[in-house]
């Protein structure tokens, strides 16, 4: 696994929030995707972010929250929105896994990461901040099925 070291900048973002396990299909992002293309908040200019809120080990799979979003442009007017809540997401250092395989199989870069690289590593999570998974694709118009993400971990160095 390549990890690359990355400086993200402050990102506001648009998000529809989904309880339950994220095993079960994600109708959110479709809600989040057409509101999205409505309001012309598309790729190359946005970006498509997903954020696992809970950890599946510890939190009951059918209490687990998982946030869509996408990022704004500077002066999106937000006031009239009524479909989707807004925030900010910081940026600063994280690790990043470009990763391109089965969705359900991201867990395993997650693993990876957490147990593998990052005790290896000069750095510690910083837990202040979110794992922010950059959706590359759209899983069911790739020609093998497979979910392109760029997985950024938010770190921090060793003291």
């Amino acid at each position: 696994m390549i990890i690359e070291i990355r400086e993200l900048p402050n990102y506001e973002v648009a998000y529809i929030r989904r309880v339950g396990s994220y095993f079960e299909p994600q109708e959110h992002w479709g809600k989040l995707l057409d509101w999205a293309i409505r309001n012309d908040l598309v790729p190359p200019n946005q970006h498509f972010i997903g954020i696992s809120l809970d950890d599946p080990n510890i939190v009951e799979g059918h209490q687990c929250r998982h946030d869509a979003c996408v990022t704004l442009p500077k002066g999106f007017a937000k006031e009239s929105q009524i479909e989707v809540k807004f925030r900010q997401l910081d940026g600063g250092l994280y690790a990043m896994y470009p990763f391109y395989d089965q969705v359900e199989k991201l867990v395993f870069a997650y693993q990876y990461l957490f147990e593998v690289w990052l005790p290896k590593s000069e750095y510690e999570v910083d837990y202040a901040r979110y794992n922010l998974e950059f959706t590359r694709n759209n899983p069911a118009e790739d020609p093998e099925g497979k979910g392109k993400v760029d997985l950024f971990i938010p770190i921090k160095e060793v003291v």
